[in-house]
């Protein structure tokens, strides 16, 4: 559709050419501009029936790509040699599916950003980078498509301009599923943010040590020689591991308070409940099974399930490790902070019972290369190891 060929929306990933642009060229290249322009109408009338957005963005859809039609079919016709199908006959479409694409981009993008209130210039630059990838493969296919109903005749070329409109409304498709899954993504990545942002006003520890736990978290993954993709997963299950504890009361929560044994067993559960949490968010069934089992042990006496040894999974070992640590040595938790080298010596003691003694060493050798800023992680960001905008982007794209 002509709405997905001409987006009045410009960021950079939707200034893009559709199969009906080339099917435009190839129409410009044997009819003329004016039959250009008209199927560029029509089929942007069409999508606006189906979909029923904005009659203006409607409008300038069909301005900004009608008009570029126009100017680039005018332009050919003015440079267009007697012989069909020659080296002339190939440059001069070539020049005119620049500009019409060009244009398209200056035309639309202004138009857009005068509707949205958006600024001209930066918005683009920021699709000058996509109107270059359009430019190396749309343009090379418009002439092939050309030069193949050269070959074929008319009905050939009735038949190409129709598969490369069927290809433009399957591109639409993807390109829509790509969007709504970008969406979801943003919803859930929003949501999760929003509750270890909330529960840090109950407990202020709660984000800086989420973000210190998937740091440590991911750089014990990454010099245990886990693959990147599982170092990511390390981190992000770091960011999320106590994320149940936002079910808990605030009593349980409430620092100074002497805990009974129903609060000890409320948070107990919160490894259930923050994988609970992230199940019923849907895309994050491995995360929820490393939050699920973080407090487990080695010995098997942890907690929710007693798993033992090779029974818990590799990250959740890896981020209890991590837990662990952090929260020997900062400022802000409900204990006496202690030194590296003595929280260290914690770790080593419960090796093999409570912790992993791989993960233990492999710490401890983090550390000794690393200052004290990295070793009193006190100013772990919970934002930066967040980075919502990459994650969301890699959500959509997986």
């Amino acid at each position: 559709m002509a709405s997905n060929l001409f987006d009045a929306r410009t960021d950079a990933q939707r200034v893009t050419m559709s199969g009906l642009a080339l099917a435009a060229v190839v129409v410009i290249a044997f009819f003329g501009p004016a039959w250009a322009f008209a199927l560029v109408a029509i089929s942007e009338l069409i999508g606006w029936l189906v979909e029923r957005y904005p009659i203006e963005r409607a409008a300038i859809n069909i301005f900004g790509g009608g008009a570029p039609m126009l100017i680039a079919g005018t332009l050919f016709d003015a440079l267009r040699p007697a012989d069909d199908g020659s080296l002339g006959f190939y440059l001069a479409l070539a020049l005119a599916a620049v500009l019409m694409l060009v244009l398209n981009l200056l035309i639309v993008g202004r138009l857009a950003t005068l509707l949205d209130g958006d600024r001209f210039l930066p918005t683009i630059a920021g699709a000058s980078q996509q109107l270059l990838v359009s430019l190396a493969i749309n343009v090379p296919l418009a002439l092939a498509a050309t030069g193949l109903c050269l070959e074929l005749g008319v009905a050939g070329s009735l038949f190409a301009v129709i598969s490369l409109v069927a290809f433009g409304y399957m591109a639409n498709l993807v390109a829509t599923a790509r969007h709504r899954s970008r969406q979801y993504a943003s919803l859930s990545w929003g949501v999760l943010s929003g509750l270890l942002r909330t529960l840090d006003v109950r407990d202020p520890r709660a984000a800086r040590h989420a973000a210190a736990v998937a740091a440590f978290a991911r750089d014990i993954a990454r010099h245990s020689g886990m693959s990147a993709e599982e170092c990511e997963l390390v981190h992000t299950a770091g960011l999320l591991h106590d994320i149940g504890h936002f079910a808990l009361s605030d009593r349980v929560a409430e620092r100074g308070r002497v805990l009974n044994d129903e609060d000890w067993t409320a948070i107990r559960r919160h490894p259930e409940l923050g994988a609970d949490m992230l199940r019923d968010l849907g895309l994050y069934g491995p995360v929820a099974e490393i939050v699920h089992a973080h407090h487990e042990r080695i010995d098997g006496r942890g907690y929710p399930d007693r798993l033992s040894a090779d029974e818990i999974p590799e990250a959740a070992k890896i981020i209890a490790v991590a837990e662990v640590y952090d929260t020997l040595t900062a400022h802000d938790t409900y204990r006496t902070p202690v030194s590296s080298f003595e929280a260290l010596t914690e770790l080593r003691r419960v090796s093999g019972t409570q912790l992993d003694g791989r993960y233990v060493e492999i710490l401890s050798r983090l550390l000794a290369g690393s200052d004290i800023t990295y070793r009193h992680a006190d100013s772990a960001d919970f934002g930066r190891e967040l980075d919502l905008e990459r994650r969301i982007n890699d959500a959509a794209a997986s």
